[in-house]
């Protein structure tokens, strides 16, 4: 999405970002009344294996409260 944090070339737009989240919510359709999804698009996809690899979550976020300074 074109916002701060995707910046102005992200390929996505704006004003579909809020669809599949709508589609989620209120659709009686199978798909959309599962749960622990990762989707893109009305599409359910397969997240990347780090995040089943507990070894690597420890590593993030240890680096991550080193540079911030807040521990989880």
């Amino acid at each position: 999405m074109p916002t701060k944090m995707g910046g102005p070339n992200a390929p996505d737009d704006l004003e579909l970002g809020h669809r599949k989240q709508e589609w989620l919510a209120s659709s009686d359709e199978p798909e959309a009344l599962t749960t622990g999804g990762y989707w893109y698009h009305h599409q359910r996809l397969q997240p990347h294996r780090a995040v089943h690899d507990e070894a690597f979550q420890d590593r993030l976020l240890q680096t991550l409260a080193e540079e911030t300074g807040t521990a989880l």
